[in-house]
């Protein structure tokens, strides 16, 4: 393979088991941003990503992302991770730890601008057979205030964390966004055809509830277990809001999906003049109080929000951990920023005993001074990456 080859260099400490539960043992890029083609070897071991802002450290954490349902942690198109000046088409494949099985993902871009998924060479047609063999999360700097921000992006984040317990989510996901779009554009085109309306509305129906139930259901789990061996994190009350949410918790399933149908029927007229659909799960909102501090998270410093997210992960690693076996690989971009050192132990200390692999970002290497005997480490600089040495 021309380019660069990374192996795990092992004038680093030996950082824990040979094998973890879950992890990207071996991740290769081809024309993905800013590498012309990459490998990198970790192993089992966690792995800190070290160099300037722009060196590419975010890139490689993206490429992992692509391993879980979704568009990434950038939410990019499927022509945006082309490397720019390229005529071939990107792809990331990765050889993954899954307890004692080794199992081949793959992505990029295909023919049509299409994504391409892989798992084991075999080509699968939607992203809920990746959510069934891996497990992803992600903390960006841009997530620091994610309570202080819209509700969409608190959304994207539930659902990230829903996949891990009920990986078909990601199908009624996809396809309630789907039904979403046909009607509005039905309503657009003026449009009157009951029957093409009843069977969009039916899907909306069935899928928004069951979206609606599996993210209750998931937020319920999350404000007991995040109660419990926190340490130096809040311990925040979650609530999910909404029309749809407050509908679930009311009657029984197959009533409100009944419900549901007569409101969206109800709501043409008024969702053709706003272009918008007003009522479904694509409105709801994760929202958090720290009662230790009688204060909604929005209104908390960014340090305090950074732990308050943080401290959520941590409960959903540990639940996920219970129910499946092995914790989600974490990909964690800029993790020190904003944490003061008592924080920054209490993490990678969880993280230690959770045995989760992970991947860090920093442009301090002393920032990591933790992780001396923990992780490998790898310089990045001017899209090269290489086995930190010393």
């Amino acid at each position: 393979m021309r380019g660069l080859s990374v192996r795990l260099a092992h004038a680093n400490p030996s950082p824990g088991p040979a094998k973890a539960a879950a992890a990207v043992a071996r991740l290769d890029l081809a024309q993905f941003r800013s590498y012309a083609e990459l490998r990198i070897e970790p192993g089992a071991h966690p792995v800190a990503l070290v160099g300037p802002n722009g060196a590419g450290k975010t890139n490689i954490l993206e490429a992992i992302s692509f391993l879980a349902p979704g568009k990434g942690l950038r939410r990019a198109r499927v022509t945006e991770p082309e490397r720019r000046g390229s005529s071939a088409a990107w792809a990331v494949a990765a050889q993954v730890f899954k307890g004692e099985d080794e199992i081949r993902l793959g992505t990029g871009r295909g023919e049509g601008d299409k994504r391409i998924l892989r798992v084991d060479g075999r080509p699968v047609r939607g992203q809920q057979e990746f959510a069934e063999h891996l497990s992803v999360i992600w903390l960006l700097p841009e997530m620091d205030r994610l309570f202080a921000e819209g509700p969409g992006a608190r959304r994207r984040f539930l659902d990230r964390l829903v996949y891990g317990f009920d990986p078909e989510h990601a199908g009624r996901v996809s396809a309630y966004e789907y039904s979403m779009r046909e009607r509005a554009r039905l309503l657009a085109d003026g449009n009157r055809d009951d029957a093409w309306f009843a069977a969009l509305e039916d899907s909306l129906a069935r899928h928004g509830i069951a979206i609606a139930i599996a993210r209750g259901q998931t937020v319920a789990r999350l404000a007991r277990a995040v109660k419990a061996n926190i340490g130096a994190f809040p311990a925040p009350d979650l609530t999910l809001t909404g029309a749809i949410e407050t509908l679930v918790a009311e009657m029984p399933a197959l009533a409100a999906e009944d419900r549901a149908r007569e409101i969206l029927a109800a709501n043409r007229q008024s969702d053709a003049e706003s272009g918008s659909t007003a009522f479904g799960p694509h409105r709801g909102d994760l929202r958090a109080h720290w009662a230790a501090k009688d204060t909604a998270a929005e209104f908390l410093s960014t340090g305090e929000q950074k732990a308050l997210l943080i401290s959520l992960v941590l409960a959903y690693a540990r639940e996920l951990a219970a129910e499946r076996g092995h914790p989600p690989i974490l990909l964690l971009d800029e993790i020190c920023a904003h944490l003061d050192p008592v924080r920054r132990a209490a993490l990678f200390d969880e993280l230690d005993a959770l045995g989760a692999q992970y991947w860090a970002t920093g442009a301090d290497l002393d920032a990591f001074a933790l992780l001396r005997e923990r992780a490998v480490f790898f310089a990045v600089q001017d899209g090269v990456c290489d086995p930190h040495r010393g």
